[in-house]
């Protein structure tokens, strides 16, 4: 999603992240079909190869409704069995998928989008009426959708379709970035009046051959995908939430690709001749959002002590065992939209105490949720715990259940580790920062900040857009409570005997493109 001025020519696409329970160091799947047989079904798709992939695992409440996508395991499914108008390219430049091309009008209010021919999986094509549902579902709060606040720019009453494979979308403002919704979580074009995903239908690489909640997912290859049949004629995506699980699983062969490995995981498998690792540097912002909206973070001088009361080198250097680099709390690191030229957030225990002091807080204690999703949240919780406690904070941690910690954090407590893969600074700011946006975790407001960024979206010219998502980001630094302690390294895993899958970062085009994977 990044805007027509970035969009890079059409190629084709090239192959390209987080549950199992460990049980004595190995795995206890028979029940999840890890371990059991089914024949694969030669006729769609690919050879008699079936692909393994291990992901943490969003528990009972999971759907394969793509508009829910919260979790690396809820986009994984999702590309397999759907697809969307663009995909990102690694620097999160917008390349087409669905949409064969699209143009604006000269006050960037009104796009024409044109489809490529296209089927879903009953055989029906992609029209222009679908890609207007799809839309109107996803911009709907209740849906849920990831990219909801992007999409709620659209006009619905005056858009059209303009033909069987051409859509007009009209907007409630400019926006010469739009184009950057079409690769979006959670904007994948489904059916028109599509609502039961039980048994769900798309245009992806796969169809839809049987999943359990919170369990294994099946999909077979679909020979008949308009950028080409997938190289294995089955897919399977299945829990692991434990690091510990898909690492043995890896190891012995029962997947092919374990998603989201770090720490001793990394130094263990770079010694194991049998895989290989995918990394991709820097790729996921780890951050402590701290709920400006709630005592005792609607005190500014209490944000600011913990951005200068925590050691952020020391967080690197353990929590990450050095697989990552310190962040700035600013999101999108080597990213268009980036202020460059910031001194870094040095760590400053004498002027942390004093602001604590100031507020009236020496002794506060503060929870902070924090679950095994990540596997260096809870070292860094304690280390974190052990920096503060130098400041006059007293910080403990409350560990919640993996399957359901994102849903949780939601609405409860005041601070909370978090985790954001690449995506263009510009749709990270307007989902995650934005005044009132669903996914504003820290409720931070600021009518300054949001006018920068519609400033942004309104300019035709590329050099000002990038300069006032700076400024928005300068501001949101010292005000959002979102502080952004490090950037890690993104690292899948997977066996020698897989080729066709590159490093990616997660949320680009070629980060878990299983329909190009190759087993010899």
């Amino acid at each position: 999603m990044t805007t027509h001025v970035r969009t890079q020519p059409e190629r084709r696409p090239q192959p390209g992240r987080r549950g199992v329970l460990a049980a004595g160091g190995a795995l206890a799947l028979a029940g999840s079909g890890l371990l059991s047989g089914c024949g694969a079904d030669t006729k769609d798709g690919g050879s008699s190869t079936r692909f393994r992939a291990a992901f943490t695992s969003g528990g009972s409440q999971e759907t394969l409704d793509p508009h829910v996508a919260p979790n690396f395991v809820d986009q994984a499914r999702a590309k397999a069995l759907y697809d969307t108008l663009g995909t990102y390219a690694d620097d999160m430049s917008v390349r087409k998928r669905l949409a064969d091309a699209w143009e604006s009008d000269a006050s960037g209010a009104r796009w024409r989008i044109r489809l490529r021919e296209a089927t879903f999986h009953d055989g029906k094509p992609v029209t222009a009426k679908d890609v207007l549902y799809s839309y109107r579902r996803a911009a709907d709060p209740r849906t849920g959708s990831p990219s909801q606040v992007l999409l709620s720019a659209i006009d619905f009453a005056a858009s059209r379709a303009d033909g069987a494979r051409s859509v007009e979308f009209v907007l409630k403002s400019p926006n010469f970035a739009f184009p950057m919704v079409f690769a979006g979580p959670g904007t994948e074009i489904v059916p028109d009046g599509t609502t039961d995903f039980r048994k769900p239908v798309g245009s992806g690489p796969f169809t839809y051959v049987s999943f359990t909640p919170g369990g294994t997912a099946r999909y077979r290859g679909w020979a008949d995908h308009w950028d080409g049949a997938p190289h294995i004629a089955e897919l399977e995506i299945v829990p692991a939430n434990e690091e510990s699980a898909r690492l043995n699983a890896l190891l012995s062969g029962q997947v092919h690709y374990g998603a989201d490995m770090a720490g001793s995981s990394v130094e263990r498998l770079k010694k194991d001749s049998a895989v290989r690792l995918l990394t991709a540097k820097r790729a996921t912002a780890q951050q402590l959002l701290l709920r400006t909206g709630r005592r005792p973070f609607d005190d500014p001088r209490l944000i600011r002590a913990v951005q200068l009361g925590i050691d952020r080198e020391a967080l690197v250097r353990i929590a990450l065992a050095g697989h990552g680099e310190v962040g700035n709390d600013l999101f999108g690191l080597g990213l268009d939209g980036y202020p460059e030229g910031l001194a870094p957030r040095e760590r400053d225990v004498d002027e942390a105490r004093r602001l604590v002091k100031a507020a009236g807080a020496q002794g506060l204690h503060i929870t902070v949720e924090t679950s095994a999703v990540d596997a260096a949240w809870e070292p860094a919780a304690d280390l974190m715990a052990r920096q503060l406690r130098e400041v006059g904070l007293k910080l403990t941690a409350n560990t919640r259940a993996s399957s359901t910690y994102f849903s949780e954090i939601k609405t409860s407590g005041v601070a909370a580790f978090n985790t954001s893969s690449t995506l263009p600074v510009s749709d990270f700011l307007q989902q995650r920062v934005r005044g009132g946006a669903a996914r504003n975790q820290t409720q931070y407001v600021s009518k300054k900040f949001d006018a920068l960024l519609d400033r942004a979206r309104a300019s035709r010219d590329e050099q000002d857009r990038l300069a006032l998502l700076a400024r928005a980001q300068k501001i949101a630094r010292d005000e959002s409570g979102l502080l952004v302690w490090a950037f890690s390294d993104a690292n899948d895993a997977l066996a020698r005997t897989v080729s066709g899958l590159r490093a990616a970062p997660p949320n680009s085009h070629d980060w878990a493109r299983f329909d190009r994977v190759r087993i010899s």
